[in-house]
């Protein structure tokens, strides 16, 4: 029921969604419910304390708005064609990571919730054909609502695999050939008991998953990380920033650091892009 009122609603104007973006979705989540405004207040405080607070609002109300819009962009993106996705969500060097996943027989790439992280699975769309886009993902606690999530991202293109299902996954493409570009959203918080790494991030001391890491160690991948930005609403431009060609030989730890150094970096430029409204700092490091 629900993909069937997704595909109906991807069938309107994009005006028309960002109508619905600007004048229900915001109201709603920024003045009536007031979505975890406190955390997200708090975590633009700590991590610009040299920011007027006037300034710090206004990056709250920006990234409430590209909240709304990442969810009508995502339903709209749904229905409309592969060309047009491709004019809206521009991946600048996806050569390169074309030319590594063919050379070493596969890549990873570390990407974050920066912009609509929904649209960037449709990176395939500039790989070559004999590559696979293989996402990591987590799935939902209701099987409604997870099989509702996957068709949505499915539409994207690409293979998807549960997080705890990744390596036996990965081992079964290299027994095939099948040369592929592994992508994982990185920025989540570990639990702090399992966290290795951690990084003087957005002036907090801050853990960051290393899968990435750790599977690019592994196979032997090369490792990229996204950055993403956003020229003007409804389109995304990224770019693929190489963090390691022989992970094996990087220090410990090394990859995950520059991969949050990316990611700051991309915040600092635009940040009402990142979102806010994730507790990222719940847990410090353990004593």
């Amino acid at each position: 029921m629900l993909l069937h009122c997704t595909a109906a609603l991807s069938r309107l104007p994009l005006r028309v969604h960002y109508w619905f973006s600007d004048w229900l979705l915001f109201p709603v989540l920024y003045h009536v419910i007031r979505y975890r405004r406190r955390l997200v207040a708090k975590n633009l405080r700590n991590s610009f304390p040299d920011k007027p607070e006037a300034v710090r609002k206004q990056i709250a109300r920006d990234f409430y708005h590209q909240l709304c819009d990442t969810i009508v962009e995502t339903i709209y993106c749904y229905g409309c064609s592969d060309e047009e996705l491709k004019q809206r969500v521009v991946f600048e060097n996806a050569d390169e990571v074309n030319q590594a996943a063919l050379e070493h027989g596969g890549c990873v790439v570390m990407l974050a919730h920066m912009g609509n992280w929904e649209l960037m699975s449709s990176c395939h769309q500039w790989f070559s054909p004999k590559v696979l886009e293989l996402n990591v993902y987590r799935k939902a606690k209701r099987p409604s609502t997870d099989a509702f999530l996957l068709a949505i991202r499915k539409r994207q293109g690409g293979d998807y695999v549960e997080k705890q299902r990744v390596l036996r996954k990965m081992v079964r493409y290299r027994a095939e050939k099948q040369p592929i570009v592994l992508g994982l959203i990185s920025d989540q918080k570990p639990r702090p008991e399992v966290t290795r790494t951690w990084v003087d991030f957005l002036h907090q001391e801050t853990g960051f998953l290393d899968g990435g890491e750790m599977l690019a160690k592994r196979f032997g991948y090369p490792v990229f990380a996204l950055y993403v930005t956003r020229p003007e609403r409804g389109y995304y431009r990224s770019r693929f920033e190489l963090l390691s060609a022989d992970p094996k030989n990087s220090p410990e730890g090394a990859i995950t650091t520059g991969y949050a150094r990316v990611l700051e970096q991309s915040i600092n430029h635009q940040p009402a892009l990142w979102l806010w409204t994730h507790n990222r700092w719940k847990w410090k490091r353990p004593q």
